[in-house]
């Protein structure tokens, strides 16, 4: 039997509700939308139209492969983040709403700087550096990624948010000292990996099984990146310069100490909208 795309699309909701998606309503529509083709714009318009037969099974084929398990922005390859789309692979881990508060953060900071040098360090697909990038005019940023394939992302992100004159992303190693090339920077913000190694298991599939392990797996604590990052790259800030990061449940405090044994001072936690400490920050003083 015909069925319309608005139809099509309230099935499926009930579907994804039925497992248990707590994003049914906008994964239903990016399934809808990108198994028939259709902005977001040409859906709502052509709602009450028949789909295809061919473009409804396609739509299908979609949602058992999200109902196995395989999360929808892999499955369409790109997500949104900070009102930014962004291309997105299985290089990268995708990019969720919680961490949209450390580009909050970052962004604040940045605002009330003349000028900003900004570092994304474990980028990812540039989500957070691209964000501060795109809502501080006065800033220049680096994308710090290892992974060849997160760059390839990163730079594919950077020309879709037309971004190539303020962003540029590099290679390089998070727990290493940096290149002194690479110069001093106001803020660094950095997501690290920060499940602990034997947690990894336990985590949802749609994780454990699609997100890439290395940016994961935090080492055996959960803390081994915010060790190296807070000893190995304080002197990359300049004095007065910011330090970000995003961390796990039950994390904050940890980190704070981390930060404080490091020379990091004035340091704060804030949390997300479901009321858990996510970003850590402190200020690095050096003497002129």
């Amino acid at each position: 039997m015909a069925i319309t795309y608005n139809n099509l699309y309230l099935d499926i909701r009930r579907q994804l509700r039925a497992e248990g998606a707590e994003a049914a309503t906008l994964e239903a529509r990016e399934l809808v939308c990108f198994g028939t083709g259709k902005t977001r714009e040409q859906f709502q318009r052509d709602g009450g139209l028949y789909a295809s037969p061919e473009l409804e099974r396609r739509v299908r084929e979609l949602v058992e492969r999200r109902l196995a398990g395989e999360p929808v922005a892999y499955l369409i390859g790109e997500w949104e983040f900070y009102g930014m789309p962004l291309d997105i692979s299985r290089e990268v881990l995708i990019p969720r709403p919680d961490t949209e508060v450390l580009a909050e953060q970052a962004i604040r900071f940045c605002e009330t700087l003349e000028s900003c040098r900004v570092l994304d360090l474990c980028a990812g697909s540039g989500c957070v550096g691209l964000a501060v990038a795109a809502q501080v005019s006065q800033s220049r940023a680096v994308l710090g990624e290892w992974s060849d394939g997160a760059l390839r992302i990163c730079r594919q992100n950077i020309r879709r948010n037309n971004l190539t004159g303020r962003v540029v992303p590099v290679k390089m190693d998070a727990r290493s000292l940096p290149d002194r090339g690479l110069g001093e920077f106001d803020c660094i913000i950095c997501n690290p990996p920060y499940i602990p190694t034997a947690d990894i298991e336990t985590l949802d599939g749609s994780v454990r099984d699609y997100e890439p392990r290395m940016a994961l797996d935090g080492g055996p604590d959960g803390l081994a990146f915010y060790r190296d990052i807070t000893e190995k790259w304080r002197d990359s800030l300049t004095a007065g310069g910011r330090l970000y990061f995003e961390v796990g449940i039950g994390q904050a405090d940890q980190v704070l100490r981390i930060m404080r044994s490091r020379g990091f001072g004035d340091i704060q936690i804030v949390k997300d909208l479901r009321d858990i400490p996510r970003v850590v920050f402190g200020t690095i003083c050096k003497e002129i």
